[in-house]
């Protein structure tokens, strides 16, 4: 795990959405706390400092990550999901690793891309921690791919706010509360 999730597609369309969804937040509760799980290169957590967000935490299992984004000013640390996140979010954003297994990647790039045998084993994980960690009225924005199979939304609401078709696969952002 030496290399830092550099922004891709699935990076971009979560960006667009929280470029439209933050301000309607913000709005709605000025001291936002926001957690970004799996922060990578930061880009989502510039695009919530960029609209206002005050109250903005990433963590990332990456410490490589995590020592990038503290350079860029962030408020970050080391944590496999949620193991090193104490509190309540008004907002939780995770673009996790979606994609199925497939044996023939290599195994030091399947840490960002796999997210288990099916694709959602982690985001399965992530979303049975999240209950915890979410507050009332609060939203989480997920990033899945068409090839995720097997997401258990452990009863949260949820709607696609956007998705974008790539050649093989169809990306969304889901707004989950």
């Amino acid at each position: 795990m030496n290399e830092i999730y550099i922004p891709r597609e699935d990076s971009y369309l979560l960006t667009r959405i929280l470029k439209k969804q933050i301000p309607k937040l913000i709005a709605e509760n000025k001291n936002l706390k926001s957690l970004e799980v799996g922060c990578g290169s930061g880009i989502q957590l510039l695009t919530l400092k960029s609209l206002g967000i005050k109250n903005i935490f990433g963590v990332d299992i990456n410490k490589k990550a995590v020592e990038h984004c503290k350079k860029l000013g962030l408020k970050c640390t080391h944590s496999n999901l949620f193991q090193n996140v104490k509190g309540k979010f008004d907002l939780i954003i995770f673009n996790p690793p979606y994609l199925p297994l497939d044996s023939r990647e290599p195994k030091d790039s399947r840490v960002a891309t796999t997210g288990g045998e099916k694709g959602s084993e982690l985001t399965n994980r992530f979303l049975k921690q999240a209950k915890k960690h979410l507050a009332k009225n609060g939203i989480i924005f997920l990033v899945s791919s068409s090839l995720t199979k097997g997401i258990n939304f452990q009863g949260f609401r949820k709607k696609i706010l956007d998705s974008k078709k790539l050649f093989f696969e169809e990306l969304r952002v889901w707004e989950i509360y």
